[in-house]
């Protein structure tokens, strides 16, 4: 099973959580075991599982970014000026693998699935949830 999840952006760097509709897609597949992979379309997005218990996790996951990959300095800045939103995108990766177990996401209390914008706002993004079932 696959589906496709849609939404805008509203921030230049920011970390969405997904993990509901990620959760609602795996109910509906009615899968008990198998996994599910949450894949980011677009080359200045990525996929991330981190804490989602206060914000002030993925505050640091985008300061950290920030100060190890700066706006401004590379050559890609010249073309269309998102060097870093490319760079940030392939550090972090395009995608997450989950179990399922007994039919539910195999996260554990304090993980969450995020979308990472590192080059927004962004009125579509696209984020494909695969579902592959264990026999």
């Amino acid at each position: 099973m696959q589906q496709i999840i849609t939404f805008s952006t509203d921030k230049h760097n920011g970390l969405y959580d997904i993990t509901q509709q990620v959760a609602q897609i795996v109910e509906q597949s009615g899968v008990k075991y198998g996994i599910v992979n949450v894949y980011a379309q677009g080359a200045t997005a990525a996929i991330m599982i981190q804490e989602n218990w206060d914000q002030s996790v993925q505050n640091d996951v985008i300061s950290l970014l920030k100060k190890l990959i700066p706006a401004g300095v590379w050559q890609h800045d010249l073309q269309d000026n998102n060097g870093d939103a490319h760079l940030k995108a392939g550090l972090v990766g395009p995608g997450e693998t989950i179990p399922i177990i007994d039919g539910k996401l195999g996260l554990s209390t304090w993980q969450n699935i995020f979308f990472c914008e590192f080059d927004g706002p962004r009125s579509h993004r696209s984020v494909v949830v695969t579902i592959i079932e264990m026999k």
